[in-house]
């Protein structure tokens, strides 16, 4: 699959539809004591990816509630393509209890939920008619029915399939795991979850790239990206090449949730642009560094975007002077 070069990546947040990226899995509110916040990793993900310039596609399953009725209209209000935006008459809009503890916050992934029976055909439809350049997807929303809509999905398309491990206790299983991994030319993941997934099946390395080393070759990807926090981030690829980005202090910390989400985000923008490999890691660094800064997993104002897409269309022009 031949990606855009960045010399003709869009200069502004215009939605190309040559980037376009279907984000599979779920969508779901955390509910606080005393506001609902939408959220899951593939409406984040394609929230980021709109506003900067791609086109992303949600395909997930709403219930036809008062929460999917908001969650609709946040993506109108974004721009967003709803065609893959199914609705459930009988099971509710995803949820998750968010409850403060004196340890911080404790999250329940509720069960059940209208994301886990995602329609299959109705997944094939989507990617039939779109012929995504990637494919965004996690394990979570691969506990239900919604299992078997994947499968379809990824049969049905010529995409490269980017699997972002999102590990969510107690929904962890080994099987779905090993089937993700086995679908995926790119993994992005944290270093714990790097540590979890070589304890779960047993892989050989003294250190995180000997670990990651094997992970590439048993399941035959492409590439692995792995974030450290405050740390920054590496890449290994299947030949071998380690690049890396050195992380630098924060100086305000808000909130680090969604913070991943951002980086696979950016990660992704790059690899449908492509961006030098180096350049994708710091920008997808720096861009996740500053989500750090807001309340939130995605900014209310399109004006969080704008210094990105200016900096990142003058770093290009001065590469092709």
């Amino acid at each position: 699959m031949t990606m855009p070069s960045e010399a003709t990546a869009p200069h502004a947040a215009v939605r190309e539809d040559s980037q376009t990226v279907i984000a599979f899995g779920e969508t779901l509110v955390d509910q606080f004591r005393d506001r609902n916040v939408l959220g899951g990793a593939p409406f984040n993900v394609a929230c980021h990816l709109g506003a900067l310039g791609a086109h992303p596609v949600l395909v997930t399953r709403a219930g036809k509630d008062a929460l999917g009725d908001q969650l609709l209209q946040a993506m109108g209000e974004r721009g967003l393509d709803m065609r893959g935006v199914q609705r459930d008459p009988a099971r509710p809009t995803g949820r998750v209890k968010v409850t403060e503890t004196a340890r911080g916050h404790a999250f329940d992934i509720l069960s059940d939920q209208a994301y886990d029976h995602i329609h299959a055909s109705l997944a094939r439809m989507v990617g039939l008619s779109l012929h995504p350049q990637m494919v965004y997807f996690g394990t979570l929303s691969q506990r239900g029915d919604s299992r078997r809509a994947l499968r379809e999905l990824l049969a049905t398309v010529d995409a490269c399939a980017f699997l972002d491990v999102n590990l969510r206790d107690p929904w962890v299983d080994a099987d779905t795991l090993r089937w993700s991994l086995q679908q995926a030319r790119v993994v992005k993941l944290n270093e714990d979850e790097l540590v979890r997934i070589g304890d779960l099946f047993s892989l050989d390395g003294a250190t995180p790239q000997a670990r990651a080393a094997v992970l590439l070759s048993g399941f035959d990807l492409q590439r692995l990206v792995v974030t450290c926090g405050a740390g920054g981030a590496w890449t290994l690829d299947a030949a071998g090449r380690i690049e890396s980005v050195t992380g630098t202090p924060l100086s305000q910390v808000v909130d680090t949730v969604g913070a991943g989400d951002g980086f696979a985000a950016v990660f992704m923008l790059g690899m449908l642009r492509g961006w030098p490999l180096a350049k994708q890691l710091a920008r997808a660094d720096a861009f996740a560094r500053a989500l750090c800064g807001i309340r939130g997993a995605v900014p209310a104002s399109q004006d969080f975007y704008r210094p990105f897409i200016r900096d990142w269309r003058l770093e290009s022009e001065v590469m092709r002077a």
